[in-house]
C-alpha cells in the first residue's frame, strides 16, 4: 500500500475510533483496527495528535453528503423530498455534534470555515438543496434561497441536544414547521 493510501486508511480508522472512544483512543487500538503494526502509524504521521487532527478534519469534509443529496428522487412529492433531505442533514449534523462532544470541540476547526474548498462544497450543497425544492419553489411565499436557509437552520438547531434543550425535532416536525408554520389552520385569532 502506498504511503498516501496507508495515510487515508489510518485516518478513516482513527475517525471511526474517535467517534467511539474520543481522544482517549490509543495508537495501539488504531493499529489493531487498521491491521497494521503500531510503528506503521509513525511512518505516516509524526505524532498521534497529527493523526487525530487529520481524522477530525476528515469528519468535516462533505464525504457522501453531496452524493446522498443528488440521489433524492425529484419525482417524489414535495414534502416527501423535504423529509428525505432533512433526514440526510440530520444524520450529518448529529454525527458531527457527537464527534465534537467526544473530542472536546466547542466549534468546528478553523479550516472548516476558512478554506476555498469548504466554501466551494458549501455552495454546491446550497445548489443541491435548491434543486431538491425544484419547481415547487413557485409554491413558496419566500425566495427559495431563504426557504432553504431557514430549513437548514431549523434542522441544525433541532438536531443539537443542547440547542434544542434535549427536545430534538423529528424530520416531520422540521418540514411541517418550515412549510406550514405553527398556527392552527382555520381557527382565526385566539
Amino acid at each position: 500500500m502506498s504511503p498516501s493510501a496507508r495515510r487515508e486508511a489510518l485516518v478513516d480508522v482513527a475517525l471511526r475510533l474517535l467517534r467511539e472512544h474520543g481522544r482517549d483512543v490509543t495508537t495501539k487500538q488504531i493499529a489493531e483496527a487498521a491491521g497494521v503494526a503500531e510503528g506503521t502509524i509513525f511512518r505516516v504521521f509524526d505524532t498521534k495528535d497529527e493523526l487525530l487532527q487529520a481524522a477530525v478534519a476528515r469528519a468535516f469534509e462533505p464525504g457522501d453528503l453531496t452524493a446522498r443529496l443528488e440521489q433524492i428522487d425529484p419525482d417524489q412529492p414535495f414534502e416527501a423530498r423535504l423529509l428525505v433531505l432533512v433526514s440526510i442533514l440530520q444524520q450529518r449534523f448529529r454525527a458531527t455534534f457527537s464527534l465534537m462532544q467526544k473530542v472536546g470541540l466547542v466549534r468546528p476547526p478553523d479550516h472548516v470555515h476558512d478554506s476555498d474548498e469548504t466554501k466551494a462544497w458549501r455552495a454546491r450543497v446550497e445548489l443541491l438543496l435548491i434543486g431538491v425544492v425544484g419547481a415547487d419553489r413557485e409554491r413558496l411565499a419566500v425566495p427559495v434561497e431563504q426557504f432553504v436557509h431557514v430549513l437548514r437552520l431549523l434542522t441544525f438547531a433541532g438536531s443539537h441536544e443542547h440547542i434544542a434543550d434535549g427536545l430534538l425535532l423529528s424530520p416531520e416536525q422540521i418540514v411541517s414547521t418550515a412549510l406550514h408554520g405553527m398556527l392552527r389552520t382555520g381557527g382565526g385569532d385566539r
